[in-house]
Formats: structure tokens, C-alpha cells, sequence
């Protein structure tokens, strides 16, 4: 294998114990005597609503200011008046009516504390219609340009300010060390040394580099997440186990933050992941004044971030000296030990400043209720809570708020046609152009003649999803189309404009091969192959760790990708293979059938930044040559995951145990850095013709079951448990309590008592993302192949009350859209309403879109983002 450059890292330190930051924003003593002025008139109320944040979807303008609110969010998919397409000067004038709202709260007072607005704007400002897309971190990382870094955070911080919002959920500097992790295309890199200056680069290009800067109204304020090791989970499980020692959670996972700390980050959000840890501890759970939430469970704390004292409060505050703001993540204190949606105290005890409450107006207002009432009983300190708002109101200071006024009035509001604007939008050309890998280039296929006829196919060629991949407008933005992006183009469409349709065979099916043969000649069978994954975000695209990471394996319609490419080279075609990925994946087949092989990561809305490469100019040289190199190792067999640079900053490092050792059959079939130019060969070592493409599935197929399966049915319990999941809660929550609704954002369920059925359940869909499963109470998935070899049914005894509006998707598996889902919206709405009838589905029919039945994490489960109620009597696989 050719050797890993490790140059760069001879300028990482190695850290024995955590580092005291020293921030360019240093402490102001004028303003430090204002906070002190302001904390000392301020009521407990006043105090415990500058750390409640809501979501625009769970507050009025008239809730902000009963509550005098700190901050609200938008998060990805929330709108104003939920209009996806709403303009840059809507964005602005709702949020006055918040801004001006909490400003009218404090009217009587001799004091006004502003209200601070944010946004998940991390690939560009993408929540916002218009705004300018760049890559998602991982094609960043590629390019090793940390000054483009910075230009793209200043871009960023422009088109955020023009919306009125102040402040954005970014950088993420985590540093994933497993490609089965579905947030894995958020980290720049695998190794810190990349991730330590990206950190900084992008912090100072959103928030300046002096106070001046942070306190104007060209600039933002920056967020740096998840703090801390949520790319270090075992594998790479969202929301998971981190089981790194102190040292190498410091050495590994911690740079980034420390790096931006140095550069003045103002804000740091805690991770869902727990730190399995001795050195992790908690704080007492007995002896305190209020009863937590689930106080009957024994409360054992489970080494959740959200919760962690040693972490957020001793190594943060204390060690690293941060004197900004902590907040939760989505809803991250209902994770920790006797913690609820209602009650975050124990997070708040941990050191959280402010509380995200994203899961309905009623919980925020409990959370902020048992606020108040943990500091009148003696369960939360005062000084506790004085620290807390002493250290928002010191960053709102900071950041000017008070002489920023409203925020339709502001510099860049009064310029909204800086969003996606021409300048910033060539600047994520550029960022594409630069992130490009290529891999392969047999006899110099690349870069292409404009005048050169091209068929042009693969799934992704025209799909604006897979190209902008997830936190794309919506949470999973699997729901966008072209028309949703005003500055796009697909691939498609940019070589169209580049070369000229007469050019061009689009042949999605391959039905058009003669075609192209016979209009340019035997001599031109040239194609281009557009693949990818579908778009995904967090715990949606983890890769469930019996999967081999082989792209072709992960979904049917990723096989048909691999099929285009062979039938084409049956068909004697040279072949370009462009990949979409949020990272590295087993393409071993993809690679040695190609001629020629990029990879693009997710590169956003302008795909010209890909055609500046491939094609030569209108004079037939070199137009731009490839720059990016790897800044992950890609694997080259079947399931090494967690493969990664060597850390040569650590003395003596043992790779830890939740990592493969790069070697035998760990080793990596391009290691970190790699990347050809036009001008330098393919490596010797690299056979790229004669990669090894077999892989044989180990799992038994189990012989047919010989009795049926029950699932429930309303007078017995079983080994599966009824769930809940959506929005406000991706773990799920459990329906067990006779007539108690439990409500998400994306929809309720109760378990009810029928007079004919006995328990039954009610299920309704608010129109968000939701669905209801069932799972083994071990979680444990479960080898069910032999129902399938029984040609079994799915039997649903089930009334519907309201039909779908729109699709709504049955699995065997909870791990929607990752995993297919067949659509049974019709059966649904054939059948009478308000009576109880019977709806099969043949397991055939879910295996033939590619459910796996050896592996089934939840032999029942319903998806949908429609609007629907039915109850469900009973549920069976039967023969």
C-alpha cells in the first residue's frame, strides 16, 4: 500500500491533560459590570427564559413575550408560515415579530434583554430558499484549503445576517472514525490535524476575527459541535457509546473545539452520544428536593454528554476556561438519567446554559416551570442558574445585540439579493471544483473534449437530492426538487450548458445505446455513470453494522447503478464513474469495470464546479485539473469501517479497540491524501483492474417457518414492543399506559380499550415525519428468513378512522428511507371507514424491493409524513 502522508501532523500537539483556551474575544470589564447590573434586577423567571429556546414551529410571538424568551430556532424544515419558498424578506420580518415581541415584554422594565435567533445553516445557509448550497464538510475537507474555509464562512455569515437570524449551529468539528455513521459526511476529516484548522477557519470567517467584527451586523455568531466524541461512537452508531479513554477523546476528538475556542466561538452544543467513562461522572441522583422524571426506574446515570458535570462543567468551563454559552442539542436532555421532555434539570445541573425544547409548546413550558421550581426547592443551585444567564447575556453583548435593533433593518436585510448572489455562488463552484478526487483515469479518458459525444446515465446525473444530500432545505431533504433550488443545476443540466444537448444521449433506462452507436460511431462509445447515495441525515443513514459497507449492497437501486456500468462495458462503452457519497464506500466493482473514476462527496447546487474539471476548455487544454485529496481512507474490503491515518502526534498510540488496524485485510485500497492530478500517473500498487469483488453473505437463510408469527393482538403481550418515533424523538418512546397519548411533533399514539378488540392502537399523523413499530425489547435484530421462505403475509387488523393524504410506507425495519419501505397508501384507503378490516401484504413483496429478513430490526413498522389516524387491533406474520 502506498504510505500515509503524515507531514502535517508534526504541528498537532499531544496534550497529557486539557489546555487552557485563550479566545481573541477577551473579557471586557464594561461589559462584564453590565451582565452583573442586569443579573441583579432580573426575577428567577426573567433568568430561566433567557435559557429556554423553542422551535419556531412550537411558539408565537405572544408565547416569547408571556415567557420573555432568550432564543428560538428554526431547525431544518422550519419555515415561516412552513413556506419552503418563502423569501429572504419574510425570513427577516418574522422574525421582528418574535424580536419585537420579547422587547415589548420588557417595557415596564428598567432593562430590555434582546432575543437571540438560530439556524442550522451548515453547507451554506440551507434552510433557505435561494441561498447558496456549498458542499457538505466532507468534499471541504478534500480540497485542504482552509482559506476557502474561511471565505465560505464569511459568505455563509452574510446571507445568514440577511435573514435576520443571528446566529447558526456551526462548524460541526467532530472527527468521524467510522463510515458507518450517518452524520459521517459532516467531519472535514478522520484525522484532528485537518479538523484543528478547519475549526478555526471557518469560526473566524462567520464571526470575524476581532470583537469589532462579532459585534457588527455583517457578522454572526458561530456554534461548534457536538461536544463531545459523537464521531467516536461504537459503530458509528448515531446517539451511541463512546468508548475512547480521556487521552485519546483529548487527542483525537478535541481539537477542533480547542482551535475554536482559540478563535473566539462563542457557543458550544453538547452531543447525544454518551462518554463510557469512569472519568465521566454525573451528579448525586438521591436526596433531591423534586422527584426526577422515571424516578420509580433505579437511576443510574447513563453517561449521556447532556448530562455530564466532568465534561461540560470541570474540562469546558473550567479547564478550558470557555466563558460562552452551552446548549443542548434537539431535545438531548430527555436522554440523560431521570430526565424527561418536561424536565431538564439534570442537564442544566450538568452545566447547560440553554435548553433546546423542540418537541411542542407544552414541554417547553414544563421545562421551563420545573426550572423554576428546581431552584425554589433546592435541587438547582442559583448560582447555577446566575452562571447561565450571566453567560448569554454576555455573549449577547458581545455580539451587539442591543445597538443591532431589528432585524428587517440590519445591513445585509437591507440587501436580501445577497443570498445566493453571483459572487458567493461562484465561490461554491470553486469549493466543488476543489473537492473533487479523482482515483482512476485509465489512458487518460479524462479530462473530456466539449466536442466529445456522451451518453450520460446513473441515478444521480439529474437528481438534485443525492448531489445536495441531507440538512438540504428539509431535516433529510429526501423530499426537494430541482425547482426547490433557484441557483442549480444537476449534473445533467450543467453538461448541457458546457457541451450542448446535440451532444448528449440522456439514457436513464439504457434503452437508448444503439442510438448513440449509431448517430456518432462505434469509435464514440463513450458514457458517464452518475451515482450515489440517497440523501440522508442523522440516525437515518447510519449503516447497521451487519452490513458490509459495499455501495452496491446497501439498497436495490444502488445495484442498478453497478448494472448500468456492466452493461455498458458489455456493450463495449468506455465508462466515467462519478460518486456521490457522504463517504467512502466499498466500490470495488464500480472501480475496476470504470475506465475512469471520481469522487465528488455531496457537492451542493453547482455542478459546473464538476464540469470545469472533467471537460477540457473551448481550446481543448486542461480547463481546471483535480486538487482534492483524500481526507478519509477508503476501504477496500467489505467491512473495514473504522480504518484511519496513523496519529503520530500520540506517542506510543495503540489503536483503540473500537478501530481496525490499517493492514492485511484492513488495508485501505486508497489511504488519507491520495488523489492523481492530470499530470501524475496511477500508482503501481494500485490494480485497479483486478480488485478482489467477491463477497459471499455469511448469514444463514433459515428453513420455512412452520407457525405463525404474532406480533400483538388486544388480549396478549409479546416480545416486541409498541413505539413511537419522529421528529422530537428518534430513540422512540414506548405506548404501554392504558388511554395516555404520547405526542410527537410528527404525530401521536395511545393504547386504548375496544369493546370488540380488547387493546387496540391509535395512531395519528400530524403530516411531519412519524411512524409507529414494532421491536424486540432487546433491540436485537432478528434472522426472520424463514417467513420469507414460507411465502408468509403481513395480516393487519386495522380501522381507519382518516385515510392517508399521502404515501404512507410499511417496512420490516425502522430505519426509514435509509432501508426500502413499500407504500401501502392505496390498500389503506380502499378500505371502509370507521370499520375494522383485514390488509395483507406478502413478505415477497418487501423482500423484492430489498427488506433484508436476516436481519429485521422491527417486523412491523408504518412511515409516513402524511396525515392519518387508524387504530390497529393486531398485527402477524402469518403462513
Amino acid at each position: 500500500m502506498a504510505s500515509y502522508n503524515t507531514t502535517d501532523q508534526a504541528a498537532l500537539p499531544y496534550y497529557q491533560d486539557w489546555p487552557q483556551t485563550h479566545s481573541i474575544i477577551a473579557p471586557d470589564p464594561t461589559i462584564e459590570a453590565e451582565v452583573q447590573r442586569l443579573l441583579s434586577l432580573m426575577t428567577l423567571e426573567e433568568k430561566i427564559g433567557q435559557m429556554i429556546q423553542p422551535e419556531i414551529f412550537s411558539v408565537t410571538p405572544e408565547e416569547a413575550k408571556q415567557y420573555k424568551l432568550g432564543s428560538i430556532l428554526n431547525g431544518a424544515g422550519g419555515w415561516p408560515n412552513e413556506d419552503k419558498h418563502c423569501s429572504v424578506t419574510t425570513w427577516a420580518t418574522t422574525i421582528d415579530q418574535y424580536w419585537q415581541a420579547v422587547r415589548d415584554a420588557f417595557e415596564d422594565r428598567p432593562f430590555t434583554i434582546p432575543l437571540l435567533w438560530g439556524t442550522d445553516a451548515v453547507h451554506g445557509h440551507n434552510n433557505v430558499y435561494g441561498a447558496t448550497v456549498f458542499p457538505h464538510n466532507i468534499g471541504l475537507g478534500a480540497t485542504n484549503d482552509p482559506e476557502l474555509i474561511e471565505r465560505i464562512g464569511r459568505a455563509t455569515a452574510k446571507e445568514i445576517a440577511a435573514t435576520g437570524i443571528d446566529w447558526t449551529f456551526a462548524p460541526t468539528v467532530t472527527t468521524p472514525r467510522d463510515i458507518r455513521w450517518g452524520r459521517h459526511y459532516e467531519g472535514y476529516s478522520e484525522d484532528p490535524e485537518l479538523v484543528e484548522r478547519y475549526a478555526r477557519s471557518m469560526v473566524k470567517g462567520l464571526q470575524g476575527s476581532t470583537t469589532n467584527n462579532l459585534r457588527s451586523e455583517q457578522y454572526i455568531l458561530s456554534n461548534v459541535k457536538h461536544w463531545l466524541g459523537d464521531g467516536g461512537t461504537q459503530q458509528g452508531i448515531d446517539r451511541g457509546v463512546n468508548g475512547y479513554t480521556e487521552s485519546e477523546l483529548l487527542n483525537i476528538h478535541s481539537h477542533g473545539y480547542i482551535s475554536a475556542l482559540n478563535a473566539g466561538a462563542q457557543i458550544v452544543m453538547v452531543s447525544f452520544n454518551s462518554w463510557q467513562n469512569d472519568a465521566n461522572y454525573g451528579l448525586s441522583l438521591t436526596n433531591l428536593a423534586l422527584p426526577l422524571a422515571n424516578s420509580t426506574q433505579p437511576l443510574t446515570y447513563n453517561y449521556k454528554v447532556h448530562g455530564s458535570h466532568y465534561l461540560n462543567t470541570v474540562v469546558l468551563k473550567k479547564k478550558l476556561g470557555f466563558d460562552g454559552i452551552v446548549i443542548t442539542d434537539w431535545d438531548g436532555h430527555a436522554e440523560v438519567t431521570g430526565s424527561s421532555f418536561t424536565n431538564a434539570n439534570y442537564s442544566v445541573r450538568s452545566g447547560v446554559d440553554i435548553v433546546m425544547v423542540a418537541s411542542g409548546s407544552e414541554n417547553w413550558q414544563t421545562v421551563y416551570q420545573n426550572l423554576i421550581k428546581g431552584v425554589q426547592q433546592g435541587e438547582i443551585p442559583q448560582e447555577r442558574i446566575d452562571d447561565a444567564v450571566r453567560r448569554i447575556l454576555r455573549v449577547k453583548m458581545r455580539a451587539g445585540l442591543w445597538e443591532k435593533g431589528k432585524p428587517s433593518n440590519r445591513f445585509y436585510a437591507k440587501k436580501p439579493d445577497i443570498v445566493g448572489c453571483t459572487e458567493h455562488t461562484l465561490l461554491a463552484r470553486e469549493a466543488v471544483r476543489k473537492s473533487l478526487v479523482l482515483l482512476k483515469n485509465q489512458h487518460g479518458i479524462l479530462p473530456l473534449s466539449r466536442q466529445q459525444p456522451l451518453l450520460v446515465t446513473g441515478s444521480a446525473v439529474n437528481d438534485i437530492t443525492k448531489q445536495t444530500g441531507g440538512w438540504t432545505l428539509s431535516w433529510q431533504a429526501t423530499d426537494n426538487h430541482l425547482d426547490d433550488f433557484p441557483n442549480a443545476d444537476t449534473l445533467l443540466g450543467a453538461l448541457t450548458n458546457e457541451m450542448g444537448a446535440d451532444k448528449l444521449t440522456y439514457d436513464p433506462d439504457l434503452s437508448r445505446l444503439e442510438e448513440h452507436t449509431n448517430q456518432h460511431g462505434a469509435e464514440e462509445k463513450t458514457a458517464l455513470v452518475v451515482i450515489g447515495e440517497d440523501a440522508y441525515a442523522e440516525m437515518r443513514g447510519d449503516i447497521k453494522p451487519w452490513r458490509p459497507a459495499i455501495f452496491s449492497l446497501l439498497k436495490p437501486s444502488y445495484k442498478m447503478d453497478l448494472e448500468r456500468i456492466q452493461t455498458l462495458k458489455n456493450a463495449g462503452f468506455k465508462v466515467i464513474t462519478l460518486f456521490y457519497s457522504g463517504r467512502p464506500l466499498g466500490v470495488n466493482q464500480e472501480l475496476s469495470l470504470s475506465d475512469a473514476f471520481v469522487a465528488a462527496w455531496l457537492p451542493g447546487t453547482q455542478a459546473l464546479g464538476i464540469t470545469d474539471v472533467i471537460l477540457r476548455d473551448k481550446h481543448g487544454h486542461i480547463h481546471h485539473d483535480f486538487q482534492g485529496k483524500l481526507a478519509y481512507s477508503w476501504p477496500a474490503y467489505p467491512f473495514s469501517y473504522a480504518i484511519n491515518r496513523p496519529l503520530l502526534h500520540m506517542p506510543k498510540h495503540a489503536i483503540p479497540e473500537q478501530e481496525q488496524q490499517a493492514g492485511g485485510n484492513d488495508t485501505p485500497l486508497f489511504p488519507y491524501g491520495y488523489g492523481m492530478t492530470y499530470h501524475t500517473a496511477a500508482e503501481e500498487h494500485l490494480p485497479l483492474n483486478q480488485l478482489d469483488l467477491t463477497y459471499h453473505d455469511q448469514r444463514p437463510t433459515l428453513p420455512p417457518a412452520t407457525r405463525s408469527l404474532l406480533l400483538m393482538d388486544g388480549k396478549h403481550t409479546y416480545d416486541y414492543e409498541p413505539r413511537i418515533t419522529g421528529r422530537s424523538s428518534w430513540s422512540g418512546e414506548p405506548l404501554v399506559t392504558i388511554d395516555e397519548d404520547r405526542i410527537q411533533t410528527g404525530g401521536r399514539g395511545c393504547l386504548k380499550n375496544d369493546s370488540e378488540k380488547g387493546h387496540v392502537f391509535e395512531i395519528e399523523y400530524f403530516g411531519y415525519d412519524f411512524y409507529f413499530h414494532l421491536q424486540p425489547v432487546d433491540c436485537l435484530a432478528e434472522n426472520l428468513s424463514g417467513y420469507l421462505s414460507a411465502e408468509a403475509c403481513l395480516t393487519m387488523t386495522l380501522k381507519v378512522i382518516r385515510p392517508p393524504e399521502d404515501a404512507i410506507f410499511l417496512a420490516n425495519h425502522n430505519e426509514y428511507p435509509n432501508q426500502p419501505a413499500l407504500d401501502i397508501s392505496d390498500q389503506l384507503r380502499a378500505c371502509p371507514i370507521n370499520t375494522w378490516s383485514e390488509v395483507t401484504v406478502p413478505l415477497n413483496a418487501l423482500a423484492d424491493i430489498g427488506c433484508d429478513f436476516k436481519s429485521v430490526s422491527s417486523p412491523f413498522m408504518l412511515y409516513g409524513e402524511t396525515k392519518m389516524l387508524i387504530q390497529i387491533a393486531s398485527v402477524a406474520w402469518q403462513i
